[in-house]
């Protein structure tokens, strides 16, 4: 798919691997509409973008919300070409902790939030790509989720975490195979230690400490690496249904 001109849905798009996106994006002639619920950083990344950006305070887990983020790009650029899955939260907690078992209520949250939350917007995004006039390769779009290498190797306390990202990576290829007959693909990037706002709390050691547990190179990895190989799904149509590690061959120990 040519990114020029052509219309994208961001969400979680206001900061770390979305906003990054949204640079990209725009830089490379594509509107953009950023999908956060973070109003004031919203607004201040489409300020930085310009005419061709647009906000939309946005709950993931909400579908009416949803919808209308992505009437709002229908009716503001005349359609849909694009959705990137960025957001996403963590909650790190044992199964047996100091305080007793898991919070159930904890674990049902980054479930809706990161797995349900995907599958939301891919579905509302989907819905309205097909309905879209096919280019002349037959491309209608593409949807790009956000999983992590946790999915696979998902340390201790990680475990709601890690059931969300792994629901998104079993769920990438049985959409895409769906989403086939009407020309849209379906894609999935799992990220290693990405430094994004997620891992803002941690002291400057310990994400040194991360950074270096990556072979090569050895470094917490940037949102404009993640953006680069959004613009090559993109563009590479033979790309379907497949997750991508992006990790400097990172594999997650324990704790």
């Amino acid at each position: 798919m040519d990114i020029t001109e052509k219309t994208f849905l961001i969400s979680g798009g206001a900061s770390g691997l979305g906003a990054a996106t949204a640079r990209m994006l725009i830089q490379q002639g594509a509107r953009v509409v950023i999908a956060d619920r973070n109003t004031d950083a919203g607004e201040a990344i489409t300020a930085e973008l310009g005419e061709l950006a647009r906000f939309a305070q946005t709950d993931v887990t909400d579908e009416d919300s949803v919808q209308n983020t992505v009437t709002l790009a229908l009716e503001t650029f005349g359609g849909l070409h694009g959705a990137i899955s960025c957001a996403g939260i963590g909650i790190p907690e044992k199964i047996i902790g100091d305080e007793g078992p898991h919070r159930l209520a904890t674990f049902e949250k980054v479930i809706r939030v990161n797995l349900t939350g995907t599958f939301n917007v891919t579905r509302l995004a989907a819905n309205a790509m097909a309905k879209d006039e096919a280019q002349p390769n037959g491309e209608r779009g593409v949807i790009i989720n956000t999983a992590s290498i946790a999915a696979y190797e998902g340390q201790l306390g990680q475990t709601s975490y890690a059931a969300s990202k792994g629901g998104i990576v079993s769920m990438t290829l049985p959409i895409a195979r769906e989403l086939a007959r009407y020309g849209i693909r379906v894609m999935t990037i799992a990220p290693g230690v990405f430094d994004t706002p997620m891992l803002a709390s941690l002291s400057d050691e310990v994400r040194e400490s991360l950074g270096q547990q990556t072979p090569f190179p050895p470094r917490l990895g940037r949102p404009d690496e993640y953006a680069a190989l959004v613009r090559h799904i993109i563009e590479n149509e033979m790309l379907n249904g497949e997750v991508i590690r992006l990790d400097g061959a990172m594999r997650m120990a324990a704790k």
